[in-house]
């Protein structure tokens, strides 16, 4: 997907694994004002520049600012994965207009793989994946483990349901090819069976 792509399915589902968080949040962005729908999954995933330690001292810095007399007015600072995605492409969209509150309202981001879109076909964004866009030997940090450290409580929780999402897809996969491999041999039984039949179906086979 690249901005300005044109892609017209109804629901795109990104999945954010190992994409720089700027990068993907800037095309998310795009697409997005360009009036499609997008879903980003494992955010927990995603790869800030920088190691873990500096992530975190800058994250205390923006814990600071808040309203003095009001904190709840002030800034929010959101801890899970998925809403630090969120605000962050928030920030790319004129949120405050009637245009801009539409396009994040077609923006969906969940932590790990949520049931109805474990069964649909995922797409990455090569534009901002960290083995094309990070140089070689640069420090980088998750941002699952970023929440984690900053109050985010249920890491431990997404990967083990990770874990288990992960089985069991293996398991319908072993099937699939199972299923796949069968199909093969009853096709070649059918076209020795017919034999000679077959040249005659030929012109009125789909």
């Amino acid at each position: 997907m690249v901005s300005g792509s044109g892609i017209c399915a109804k629901k795109v589902v990104v999945d954010a694994r190992h994409h720089m968080l700027g990068r993907l949040a800037s095309i998310v962005a795009k697409e997005l004002l360009n009036g499609q729908k997008v879903v980003v999954v494992r955010c927990e995933e995603i790869c800030l520049s920088g190691g873990l330690v500096r992530q975190k001292m800058k994250y205390m810095r923006f814990l600071r600012k808040r309203m003095n007399t009001k904190p709840s007015h002030g800034p929010i600072h959101f801890r899970a994965p998925a809403k630090i995605f969120w605000r962050t492409v928030r920030g790319m969209i004129p949120h405050k207009t009637k245009r801009g509150a539409a396009a994040l309202a077609r923006l969906k981001a969940y932590e790990g793989v949520p049931s109805p879109y474990d069964k649909v076909k995922r797409m990455v964004i090569p534009d901002a994946l960290k083995v094309l866009r990070l140089q070689k030997g640069h420090k980088y940090c998750l941002l699952g483990h970023l929440s984690s450290e900053v109050g985010w409580n249920h890491y431990d929780i997404i990967k083990e349901l990770e874990k288990k999402r992960k089985e069991r897809a293996q398991v319908a996969y072993e099937r699939k090819k199972q299923l796949n491999k069968l199909r093969t041999i009853a096709e070649k039984a059918v076209e020795e069976k017919l034999g000679s039949q077959l040249d005659i179906l030929a012109p009125v086979k789909y």
